[in-house]
């Protein structure tokens, strides 16, 4: 396959960031990034752009860095509740989700891709208090705690009624499995054949 050398103008998502050098498929290059301006092809006259672009990649990633800060100072003074309908036992109905936290975190004037938020075993299916890890910069981690309270007042299990219809059901004439028939061994089945 064809590979190509080119030069990244903007951030790519998995591949660079602006002023490095990368190497790709030459389709890519060709029908990806030179039209959409994020690569130049790498010549003498292109490698000038390199220390303006550089410098450029200096000043965003502090911008970045000082805006994960601020989000991560405003996510300590917010505190997450999520009201769920419950069935008996305080089951959940549904599961909360990165989608859910990204939403409430929206309530707050926050706005934090969902990609960014990890719930450490998936969905939280269970009432009480949860804690998700956030990313918001290649050097910020923030840990977001967060609860799930039940909407509606939590019924008990009906453990005693359920034991009763369980032994009812139980004696209603089920009769046990017959034991199999053993074949003599002088026939053969017609599988063995």
């Amino acid at each position: 396959m064809a590979f190509t050398e080119v030069l990244l103008i903007k951030p790519v998502d998995g591949l660079g960031a602006e002023g490095e050098q990368v190497r790709v498929r030459a389709g890519f290059a060709r029908n990806f990034l030179m039209p959409q301006g994020m690569a130049l092809p790498v010549n003498r006259a292109n490698t000038k752009y390199v220390e303006a672009l550089k410098k450029a990649r200096e000043a965003r990633e502090a911008r970045d860095l000082d805006a994960a800060k601020a989000i991560e100072t405003k996510l300590a003074t917010i505190n997450l509740v999520f009201a769920v309908k419950t069935g008996e036992g305080g089951k959940m109905f549904g599961a909360i989700s990165t989608a859910e936290i990204s939403s409430k975190l929206a309530e707050h004037a926050l706005e934090i891709e969902r990609k960014r938020i990890h719930l450490g075993q998936g969905p939280v299916k269970l009432l009480g208090k949860h804690v998700c890890s956030i990313r918001l910069h290649g050097s910020v981690m923030v840990e977001q705690g967060f609860e799930v309270v039940s909407e509606n007042p939590i019924e008990p299990v009906a453990e005693a009624a359920e034991a009763d219809e369980s032994d009812r059901h139980d004696d209603k004439g089920k009769k046990g499995r017959k034991p199999r028939k053993e074949k003599p061994e002088g026939k053969k089945s017609k599988k063995a054949e």
